[in-house]
């Protein structure tokens, strides 16, 4: 590894911990309170997620491309997203829908046991490996399909975290959630909201969290 190398993978300027720690002040501001989440975001280094060219800009609180079509989303996403899912204290195994570059895979990994995580775009996948495995987090399973299937082998999950908007919540990913789970998804065309089911039985309580953007969840897997 090159000094340039391994000075952009320890972090550097815009990059460095001092920045981080004011996008932690940031998300502390915008309402983000649970400690294990604001400390998985303190630890990881977003800047590795991202093209180098948008290193810079890796502790905005903004979502940033990463290719195909596909977005990484805002810290303040992220975080909200993850503290909902632990708002019913400790999980186990967690499916995650949409592997994208692998930041939120990264930050749910440090606060729950196990992540299955599904991509249906093969590159991405296999870069969000790549990069996880750089940072030595080792508790994911990979798998490469269309995410509107979950992953039934190994479920039923504690919790479930969808990361692209399907207009409806496919039935196949609630019949996965285990009783007494919780679901984070962005459901909707048009106008999205970020929503959370709670599983009771064979009931899905919903509630409508707040208006977000997400990318649609689209069928099929690419392997280029």
């Amino acid at each position: 590894m090159s000094v340039r190398e391994d000075l952009y993978k320890h972090g550097i300027g815009m990059t460095s911990q001092r920045t981080r720690e004011r996008l932690l002040e940031r998300l502390f501001e915008e309402g983000i309170r649970n400690l294990q989440v604001l400390e998985a975001i303190r630890r990881t280094p977003r800047h590795l997620f991202v093209d180098e060219a948008l290193a810079h800009r890796a502790y905005e609180d903004t979502a940033l491309p990463i290719g195909h079509n596909q977005t990484l989303s805002q810290p303040y996403i992220v975080a909200r997203m993850t503290e909902l899912l632990l708002g019913g204290g400790p999980l186990d195994k967690v499916l995650e829908v949409g592997t994208g570059s692998g930041y939120q895979t990264a930050i749910l990994a440090q606060v729950v046991e196990r992540v299955f995580t599904v991509e249906r775009i093969l590159p991405l996948q296999e870069r969000a490996k790549a990069v996880l495995k750089d940072i030595n987090i080792r508790n994911v399973v990979f798998r490469h399909a269309d995410g509107n299937w979950g992953w039934p082998q190994y479920g039923p999950y504690d919790a479930i975290m969808v990361t692209a908007a399907p207009a409806e919540v496919p039935a196949e990913l609630l019949a996965q959630l285990a009783d007494g789970g919780r679901m984070v998804i962005p459901v909707g065309a048009r106008e999205q909201y970020l929503t959370l089911i709670i599983r009771d039985g064979e009931q899905f309580i919903r509630q409508q969290v707040e208006p977000v953007r997400f990318v649609p969840l689209l069928a099929g897997a690419i392997n280029s």
